[in-house]
């Protein structure tokens, strides 16, 4: 199984857009073949020094049972018009494809 950390840079004010049209696409992500799992994750607000501050973005952490599967995805129909209706909020998007030590 891969982990996939996705973190998707948007402009400032944006993110409550953002995180509404990721509601929407998650159910149909969750039916693909191969996903484990797709959550959307943001910023949690701690006064501490040694944490990494990201308000304008959006991480996603995904599981997908292979590269495959995650190409399928990141090909879907869904995906393509989830981009389209975002790309104009979205400043850069890293994303990260993980598997076990």
């Amino acid at each position: 199984m891969l982990t996939v950390v996705a973190e998707i840079c948007i402009k400032p004010g944006r993110r409550a857009a953002i995180l509404e049209a990721i509601e929407r696409l998650i159910p149909l992500v969750l039916e693909e073949e191969g996903c484990g799992s797709y959550q959307a994750l943001i910023d949690h607000k701690a006064q501490v020094p040694w944490k990494q501050h990201s308000p304008d973005s959006i991480f996603m952490v995904e599981h997908w049972e292979s590269l495959r599967h995650l190409e399928q995805h990141q090909q879907a129909d869904h995906m393509e018009t989830h981009r389209a209706i975002i790309k104009d909020d979205v400043v850069d998007v890293k994303i990260f494809v993980l598997e076990p030590a």
